[in-house]
C-alpha cells in the first residue's frame, strides 16, 4: 500500500534551479503542465470536503492555499497541507463566505430586477450599470480576499480593506480569471455528457488555481511583501 500512500503524501514535482523565467500564460501553462496530476488529486479532495455544503468555504480556502503554494512554486504535501488549511480556516473561511455570497446574492438579484426593468424603461439603464459594476466588483475582491486570508493571517477589517484595494488597483487580472472559469462551466454546458467528468477531474482546482494565480501578483503588492525569491512567481498577473 506504499504506492497509495505515496500517491496523497509526497511532495510534488520542483523545477530546475537554472531554468529561465517564464512569465504570464507560459508561467501559468508551465505551472499547470507540471502540477496537473496534483490538481486532479485536489479537486477530488475539495470535491469530497465540499459534500456537506456547510464545509464549502472552508474547502475552497484549503484549495486556495494549496493553489498559492502552486503558484509559489512551493513543495506541497497535498493531503496534510489541505487538511491543515481546512481546519485552519474553517470558521473564517465560513463567516467570509455567508458574507460574501449573501453581498453577491444580492448583487446578482439587483442586477437581473434592473435589467428586466431596462427593457421598458431606459431611466433604469444606469442603477443597472451600478449593480452590475458593484457586483463586479464583488465577485473581484472575493477573489482577492481568499487569496490574501491564506497568505497572510490578517484581522477581519484589515482584510477586507486590502482586498478592496487589490481590487482596485488590479482589477483585470481577477476579472480574467472569473472569465476563464466560466469558460471552464460553459465548455462541461456545451460538450454534454463528452464532459460529464470535467467536474470531478479539474474544474474547480483548475479554476482557484487560475484565481491565486491571477491575483497572486496583487496580493504581494498590498500586503507589501518583497518579491518572491524565485523568478517563477513574478509577473504571474
Amino acid at each position: 500500500m506504499q504506492w497509495l500512500r505515496d500517491m496523497w503524501t509526497k511532495e510534488g514535482p520542483g523545477i530546475p534551479k537554472d531554468a529561465p523565467a517564464k512569465t504570464g500564460f507560459a508561467l501559468f501553462a508551465d505551472i499547470l503542465a507540471r502540477e496537473w496530476w496534483e490538481m486532479v488529486k485536489l479537486n477530488i479532495l475539495f470535491i469530497l470536503a465540499s459534500l456537506f455544503v456547510v464545509t464549502l468555504p472552508a474547502a475552497l480556502a484549503a484549495m486556495a492555499r494549496v493553489s498559492v503554494a502552486f503558484v509559489e512554486d512551493r513543495n506541497t504535501y497535498l493531503l496534510r497541507d489541505f487538511t491543515e488549511a481546512f481546519l485552519r480556516y474553517f470558521w473564517r473561511a465560513t463567516a467570509w463566505g455567508l458574507a460574501l455570497a449573501s453581498a453577491l446574492a444580492i448583487g446578482v438579484h439587483a442586477t437581473a430586477t434592473y435589467a428586466a426593468g431596462a427593457r421598458g424603461n431606459l431611466m433604469l439603464a444606469a442603477p443597472l450599470a451600478i449593480a452590475l459594476v458593484a457586483t463586479a466588483f464583488l465577485a473581484v475582491t472575493a477573489c482577492h480576499l481568499i487569496v490574501l486570508m491564506v497568505m497572510r493571517d490578517l484581522p477581519a477589517l484589515r482584510l477586507l480593506r486590502l482586498a478592496a484595494l487589490a481590487s482596485v488597483a488590479c482589477p483585470l487580472p481577477a476579472l480574467a480569471a472569473l472569465g476563464f472559469n466560466a469558460a471552464l462551466w460553459l465548455a462541461h454546458i456545451l460538450f454534454y455528457p463528452v464532459s460529464v467528468f470535467m467536474p470531478a477531474t479539474f474544474n474547480f482546482s483548475l479554476g482557484m488555481f487560475a484565481v491565486a494565480f491571477a491575483v497572486h501578483r496583487a496580493a504581494e503588492m498590498v500586503l507589501d511583501l518583497p518579491t518572491h525569491c524565485k523568478s517563477h512567481a513574478r509577473d504571474a498577473s
